[in-house]
């Protein structure tokens, strides 16, 4: 029977959407973190009879024809580039960037990698890295002597200087945006890899035409919002118990079959 095949699909269709979800909810309080959907796609169709075609030797044709279909498969897990929340914590080296762009990483391998997470320190040598180590690209470093960093909109890293009045700038910030946002690969750790989906890299200063502004003392909080995963989740809990029921009744059918006598 094809309903137990075609509700098998379902049922592992709505688990993937289940894990999804969880995923998301998980994630609820990850900094810079984006919410993924599940798409799904129907399976190929069995033609029983096939639509257009002739009906008789005079060359009537079928109007709709007849076909069943045998599933359902996942198409895709999205994710979904809305802006998050911007949460105040005070924290000089803390950065959220409001409206587009990602913040560059240089990974260990020397390649980069692309973030929203802003959550910055500074290393034994005063560069600013990840939480994790990783230098943010252009690679700034903050003088031991420094008593306060500065943050401007535009990107630009300003220090004071023990002694000093007047801020000196050491660095430039850039951020990196991309043709499709959704073609990048997460890596974990809150880090993306650019891939061939996702096009090159374009990088500007914050604030120019395009790009979004760094907010100093702020971080991007999660974008998942917990009401719609919970009814998303009740929905597929009961597209899953709805597939399992239709096995149940296949099953049943063919156990009527085997006791025909």
């Amino acid at each position: 029977m094809r309903s137990l095949d075609i509700a098998g699909t379902g049922m592992q269709a709505q688990q993937t959407n289940v894990e999804v979800i969880s995923n998301n909810i998980a994630n609820m309080t990850t900094t810079g973190y984006k919410r993924r959907r599940a798409e799904f796609q129907d399976l190929i169709y069995q033609n029983l009879r096939r639509v257009g075609s002739n009906s008789s030797d005079n060359g009537t044709v079928l109007p709709s024809g007849a076909q069943v279909g045998l599933g359902v498969k996942t198409a895709a897990i999205y994710r979904i580039n809305e802006q998050g929340n911007l949460t105040q914590t005070s924290n000089s080296l803390d950065l959220a960037i409001q409206g587009n762009g990602y913040f560059q990483v240089t990974l260990p391998s020397g390649d980069t990698a692309y973030t929203r997470d802003g959550t910055f320190g500074l290393a034994a040598d005063g560069t600013i890295v990840t939480s994790d180590g990783y230098p943010v690209a252009p690679g700034i470093v903050v003088p031991t002597n420094a008593q306060s960093v500065s943050v401007n909109a535009s990107g630009q890293v300003q220090v004071t200087l023990a002694g000093q009045t007047d801020g000196q700038t050491v660095g430039q910030l850039q951020l990196a945006t991309f043709p499709n946002e959704a073609g990048l690969d997460a890596i974990g750790d809150n880090l993306l890899r650019e891939t061939t989906a996702s096009g090159n890299p374009v990088t500007a200063n914050p604030s120019s035409n395009g790009f979004g502004s760094v907010m100093q003392g702020f971080v991007e909080s999660s974008n998942v919002n917990v009401v719609s995963e919970m009814t998303n989740l009740i929905s597929a809990q009961r597209a899953y118990e709805m597939n399992s029921k239709v096995i149940t009744a296949s099953d049943d059918m063919l156990q009527t079959l085997t006791n025909l006598k």
